[in-house]
Formats: C-alpha cells, structure tokens, sequence
C-alpha cells in the first residue's frame, strides 16, 4: 500500500534537519532487517526521539510503526498525521487493543518502535523497561533491535522550552545487533538483557558524543554521574511522588 503521508512527512523532516544543520551520526543501521517484522526499542529522552528511530530505519529502506499515547491521535494536527503514518495508539486503560494492533502490525512483516521506558526519562538515564516489547516480539516470533539515541535532549525534552533554533546541534543514534525473542525464555530475562545492551549502546553514544557542555549554564542536558546538572533518577522519582 503507498505511503502517501509516511514518506512526505520524512521528507519534510529531512529538510528541516538540514536547515537546522543538525549532525546527525548514525552508526548500526545494517542491524535493521530489510524485510519482515521487528521491535524496535530505544530509550526515551525527548519528544523528537520516534522521528530519529525511524531515520535509523532508512537506510535499510524500513518505515516505523510507532506506539504512541492516544491523546497525541487527538490532537488536530497531530491526529491525522499520526493515523496516516499508521502509528499505534496507546490507551493506557484498554493496552490489550493496542497490543493486538502491534501484533497485528509485526505479523503482517512491519517494524513496531516501543519506548518500554514509557515515559521520557528526566535524568537522561535508563529507567526500569516494561516487559511489552519482548511479550510482543515471543509472541509475534520477531527479533528485537536495540537502540539508543543521545542529543535529543537538547532539541526539546520535557521540563525544558525547546530549541527548533539550535543549530549545528549533534544528534548521535547507535542500532545494536538483533536479539532473539525465544518463546522458551522468561519474558523478564530477555527485558533485562534488552536493557542492558541500551544502555551499553547509550554509553557508547555519549562518548561519541562530538559536544561538552561550553560552561555552567549549560550542563541540564548531562546526566548528573556525568557530571551534568540534571536530576538523579532518586530525585526525579521523589518529585513524581510528591
């Protein structure tokens, strides 16, 4: 079926990141299979984070169906656009109609992105990951491809005014190998090994990284075990809790 709002709305995306002069480097991309179903998982730190997964994706010439909140369908502008690209809505009271439209989507060959963070992560660290992502891929009888993602955050992120005129910022995106989903396996185990090899491809994109904070006013962005100013995970869980 054509891709009437898919592939416009990539290109326009494209155009935009050139304007911008954003440096975007890419590495692993080969790790995408060219045909048939996949989960692909990333970590979650900006709002823009599903638009560069799926630049990830083509190189190997592979649209992504992503699994989004249902008030961004809601949304006027948004709505359309996400409906068109063939996203997945997500209605936190009735998950099971959203995760049959995911198997739905991987056993007829397509690529499902899930954030199983759920949530962006405010501190720019890992959080725990819900186990959805390897459920679906066991089920589906699909690989799951890691990915991690670094600079996104300094784009636009949640408790922070975003910055559309930020130029020259550097995004840096690293695919890992594939990792098999065997039904035999506790669906936990295969989380914790997904979770592990994220975090391993988001320390290497963190020293990939090309850019260091300039000065004091500019350390939100790094983790605080990096030495930045943003929230420890304790802190942000308090400040959730409160």
């Amino acid at each position: 079926m054509a891709e009437i709002v898919y592939r416009p709305v990539v290109g326009l995306a494209q155009t935009l990141f050139k304007a911008w002069d954003l440096k975007i480097d890419c590495k692993g991309s080969e790790n995408i299979p060219r045909s048939g179903g996949a989960v692909l998982v990333s970590n979650h730190i900006s709002y823009l984070d599903f638009i560069f997964d799926g630049l990830a994706a083509l190189p190997q010439k592979r649209l992504v169906r992503f699994m989004a909140k249902e008030s961004v369908f809601r949304h006027k502008i948004s709505g359309p656009l996400m409906r068109g690209m063939k996203h997945i809505p997500v209605d936190r009271n009735q998950g099971e109609t959203a995760y049959a439209h995911a198997l739905e989507s991987l056993r007829s060959g397509e690529i499902v992105g899930v954030f199983p963070e759920a949530t962006i992560s405010q501190s720019f660290t890992l959080k725990s990951f819900k186990s959805g992502a390897a459920r679906m891929a066991q089920e589906a009888g699909v690989p799951l491809i890691p990915v991690a993602l670094w600079g996104t955050q300094r784009l636009w992120t949640k408790g922070h005014p975003r910055n559309f005129k930020r130029s020259h910022t550097p995004v840096t995106i690293r695919v890992g190998e594939a990792i098999e989903a065997s039904r035999d396996k506790y669906a936990g185990a295969i989380t914790r090994q997904l979770r592990e090899r994220v975090q391993e491809l988001l320390e290497a994109a963190q020293r990939a990284y090309p850019v260091r904070p300039k000065d004091a006013n500019d350390t939100w962005w790094m983790p605080a075990h990096l030495g930045g100013t943003a929230p420890t995970p304790e802190q942000v869980r308090a400040a959730e809790a409160r």
